[in-house]
């Protein structure tokens, strides 16, 4: 199932440059940051929707518990969404995938500081793998010690990705309802990028632009069904299940189908939405920064380590 989650939000790498670059042709006097904000934000109040029309009896009702995770979920979601996104417009759409993965290196690290508990020599040799993928995927300039704001951006975004995926492996929360706790996030993102979205847009009008071009609805349609409502579904349902770090390495699945979906979607959504976005070819770096993360996650699983208690 969580396979399947990364196929949906491997989706919404390619779907999400799209909207972007469908928001430049729309709203050229618009920024980046208004047209990084409006390309997800939309999704969250129709996901929220479907949700309440999937189950409608007593939608209003959460515990405490409920309410504290889905609350803070919402929260790291929104801030980690929102360089990811922003991001997307300086750099490639299979390279941003892989690098928002760093959570991977992250994850395991955290957790040996706070339990005082060696992972193991197989955890860090996968760390490594990952941390030495996202250098050559980042083009990371060893001489001038630099990233370009794309490769930063996305690289902070992992910092709260990171934190959505540990609070939901809080042991507190177990007894939650995926459904419920998946509304409430929906809840809070929907109002973040609503508020965000009318303090960046250029004019009044701008927000209602795009709603009127058919292509922009179908990819927020496709961003909202599948990339939203399914792959956070899914996620916060299975999650738990597994460790915070076996999750964090299966998560570097979402790249690899991120690069696929990269080679053939553009061409299709530009000449559906008359954009110029084209298809992404595999280079050596994405080859092989991407094949060392891969390879992380591959060792991880031959031997995935015991649930935390």
């Amino acid at each position: 199932m969580l396979v399947l989650a990364n196929v949906f939000w491997g989706l919404s790498f390619p779907v999400i440059k799209a909207l972007t670059l469908v928001h430049e042709q729309l709203l050229p006097e618009a920024g980046t940051w208004f047209s990084a904000i409006y390309a997800v934000g939309p999704r969250f109040p129709i996901a929220m929707l479907i949700l309440i029309a999937w189950r409608p009896h007593g939608f209003w009702r959460f515990t405490r518990l409920e309410l504290k995770q889905g609350i803070v979920l919402g929260l790291f979601a929104t801030a980690g969404m929102l360089l990811q996104n922003d991001a997307l417009q300086f750099t490639e759409a299979s390279t941003s995938a892989f690098l928002t993965q760093f959570y991977a290196i992250l994850i395991p690290v955290w957790l040996a500081l706070k339990l005082r508990r060696n992972p193991g020599t197989r955890i860090w040799i996968c760390c490594a793998l990952v941390l030495a993928g996202v250098a050559i995927l980042g083009r990371f300039d060893w001489q001038a010690l630099r990233f370009a704001r794309g490769e930063w951006e996305t690289l902070l975004s992992s910092l709260f990705f990171m934190g959505l995926i540990l609070w939901l492996d809080k042991k507190e929360f177990a007894a939650n309802r995926p459904e419920k706790i998946t509304l409430l996030m929906f809840a809070v993102e929907a109002v973040a990028f609503g508020a965000l979205a009318g303090i960046t847009t250029p004019s009044a009008a701008a927000l209602l632009v795009p709603w009127t071009f058919a292509p922009w609805l179908g990819l927020t349609l496709i961003l909202t069904v599948f990339c939203t409502v399914g792959a956070f579904l899914l996620m916060n349902h299975w999650q738990p299940k597994i460790t915070a770090t076996e999750a964090g390495l299966l998560y570097c699945l979402e790249p690899i189908f991120a690069t696929l979906m990269a080679a053939f979607l553009p061409g299709w959504f530009s000449g559906w939405a008359g954009i110029a976005y084209l298809n992404e070819r595999a280079t050596w770096t994405l080859l092989i920064g991407g094949g060392l993360i891969t390879l992380a996650n591959v060792l991880l699983q031959l031997k995935p380590p015991a649930k935390e208690t």
